[in-house]
């Protein structure tokens, strides 16, 4: 498999690129265009960033890879790869929810009446999702979701409880799963709903994680809503939840701002001296960064197969848990080796008088734990993998 770019795609890298840098004379830039901000927070949480998104959608750089007849220009997905890899270098916000996993997944399953509501509207950025998966007894084990959705003569009505919902404090919309068949088996008895964020019975809680990340609890209360909210069939649900989550690993967890971080670590360790020696030149920290160095590049090679599996039109799911599993664990080792390779100055936070590229580190170190579980858990990767990828038995 040849990866290097093609004379069209190096052209396409220029052409973002040149965007981006006039880009980063508006008077926002501040707000979207932060490289130092950690790839959870590369979220379109602010009208700065959400023009920033808009602005995306009139060069045409939403749904490269969508079918034409929906508004795309069906292009290759490593279009989409090389515009999230310029995006995370400036810590800009990523190709949405939108775009990345929802649209794709209504263009597979949706009604006309859903597509023709949506998929416009994600084109231009009108609008940002939230995703309601998680439950408090329904994590990694996601089909033993309760959320009850109950069948009405006009359409549905759902009570429960979604929890660790990062965008609902900003969305419009809520891509929610939900219980419809409660005597069926756990994986048949699902289906997905669309639900504005602002509808009555819907009540958010704010959640603060380690990591200084906000995160959401969200409430169903009598919520009623239309048939015309069910995406695709009632209790295929399970399907439409597993194809999105594929498209969310490898759209969302970008090997691209470690590759960024890598780099600035690089850039400090060579800058910082012990003992009147950079750290560079202590062997075991060398080693270790040789180490980071060849999993940064396989990392790299993992996202670029699942790219082109998609590119294919194919729905990577084993391509795409090899790769959220390895990129996301990476970004761990690489916080890790941070803290070791700094010493009790790396444990200083943001602030700290002499903190280290200011509690970068120490900030990583505890942000990087939401991302081995957000999207499926590390255990649930290995899974997939083993189930679906080698087709060994269940244990």
């Amino acid at each position: 498999m040849d990866f290097r770019l093609s004379e069209e795609e190096r052209a396409f890298v220029a052409e973002v690129v040149a965007f981006l840098e006039g880009e980063a004379t508006h008077p926002d830039a501040a707000d979207f265009m932060a490289p130092d901000r950690e790839a959870d927070s590369m979220l379109a949480d602010s009208p700065a960033r959400r023009a920033f998104n808009r602005r995306l959608g009139e060069q045409g750089y939403l749904g490269m890879t969508w079918p034409a007849q929906y508004g795309g220009s069906e292009r290759p997905g490593i279009y989409e790869y090389l515009l999230n890899e310029e995006l995370a270098g400036r810590g800009a916000p990523l190709i949405g929810k939108g775009v990345g996993c929802i649209g794709k997944t209504l263009i597979r399953h949706g009604s006309d009446v859903l597509k023709s509501e949506f998929l416009p509207r994600i084109l231009t950025a009108d609008v940002e999702f939230a995703l309601g998966y998680s439950e408090p007894n329904a994590g990694s084990d996601l089909a033993a979701l309760k959320l009850r959705a109950t069948k009405t003569e006009t359409g549905w009505i759902l009570d429960g409880q979604k929890t660790f919902t990062t965008s609902a404090h900003f969305a419009d919309w809520y891509w929610v799963a939900a219980r419809t068949d409660p005597t069926a088996p756990k994986h048949k008895g699902i289906s997905v709903f669309l639900i504005p964020m602002d509808h009555p019975g819907l009540t958010i809680q704010e959640i603060k994680t380690m990591g200084d990340h906000r995160t959401n609890a969200v409430f169903f209360d009598h919520v009623e809503i239309g048939e015309d909210r069910l995406v695709g069939e009632v209790n295929k649900g399970w399907i439409y939840v597993c194809e999105a989550l594929d498209f969310e690993r490898f759209t969302f967890f970008t090997v691209n701002p470690i590759i960024t971080k890598f780099r600035e670590l690089l850039a400090l360790l060579k800058a910082t001296e012990r003992g009147g020696a950079p750290l560079t030149d202590d062997p075991l920290i060398a080693q270790q960064i040789g180490r980071l160095a060849a999993d940064v590049e396989a990392a790299k090679m993992l996202q670029r197969r699942v790219i082109v599996a998609a590119g294919k039109g194919e729905v990577p799911a084993v391509e795409a848990a090899m790769y959220k599993l390895f990129s996301t664990q990476l970004g761990q080792r690489l916080a890790d080796f941070a803290l070791d390779a700094l010493g009790p100055q790396g444990l200083l936070a943001h602030g700290a008088a002499g903190a280290p590229a200011d509690g970068k580190w120490e900030h990583s170190y505890r942000a990087t734990a939401l991302d081995t579980i957000g999207g499926g858990s590390s255990e649930v990767q290995k899974n997939i993998i083993a189930r679906r990828g080698l087709g060994l038995p269940l244990a």
